[in-house]
């Protein structure tokens, strides 16, 4: 369902503006003190954050790591931007910013092997015939990651949609990609402790509906 357009949605933004990256550069990278962030530590990296409650509540719970935070939709990264400003205090590390984006063009915007890790949240799972290439775990993508990511980084993956989920596992292994964790039921299994909820998570979880995860290391 689309959103509705948010009223004054770009003077909210640029309320927001010093968390965040308006313009992105893989000439520098991420990890070093004084490109995106105050202080260097290894960066992570949320695709299509929606709302912002994963990407704020992994800042807090991880104040060691630096967490970039994609979302191609301005609107709703203006929400994901404002929830960030009012938690502010809670993140006295300073470790999360935001991008407005494509994922198609991450390949322009980090150097290569400079992030520790890549989240896959409820991505659009582009059920019809012919539209494969456009989900987020189809091979094209996991090479650009590969390309990203750090030797041994991570990307971790959640969904509620079983037919994505399946054509995941199919991509990984195409790719001859270490699966290292894999559960249909991520809130019955050894990682339930820890695991931060997104908006749509809280959501199917309250339905009784199962979520599938998996952990694939590069």
């Amino acid at each position: 369902m689309r959103m509705r357009k948010k009223k004054h949605g770009a003077e909210r933004i640029e309320a927001c503006a010093e968390l965040l990256i308006k313009e992105p550069t893989a000439a520098s990278d991420p990890r070093n003190a004084g490109v995106y962030f105050k202080d260097a530590r290894p960066v992570r990296l949320e695709i299509g954050c929606g709302k912002g409650n994963f990407a704020v509540g992994m800042a807090v719970a991880h104040p060691d790591v630096n967490f970039i935070a994609v979302e191609r939709v301005a609107d709703v990264c203006c929400l994901a931007l404002e929830k960030a400003m009012a938690a502010k205090e809670q993140r006295p590390n300073d470790n999360l910013r935001f991008v407005i984006g494509n994922a198609e063009h991450l390949g322009e915007w980090f150097p290569p092997h400079s992030i520790e890790g890549i989240y896959l949240n409820f991505s659009d799972p582009w059920p019809k015939k012919g539209y494969a290439k456009r989900r987020l775990t189809h091979r094209n993508f996991l090479k650009a990651y590969r390309e990203m990511l750090i030797e041994g980084g991570y990307l971790y993956l959640k969904t509620d949609n079983e037919g994505l989920f399946d054509f995941s596992l199919e991509e990984f292994e195409a790719e001859g990609l270490t699966v290292e964790f894999v559960t249909r039921d991520l809130h019955s299994s050894e990682k339930a402790d820890g695991n931060v909820m997104t908006e749509y998570e809280k959501n199917f979880s309250s339905q009784g509906m199962p979520i599938y995860s998996a952990w694939v290391r590069f």
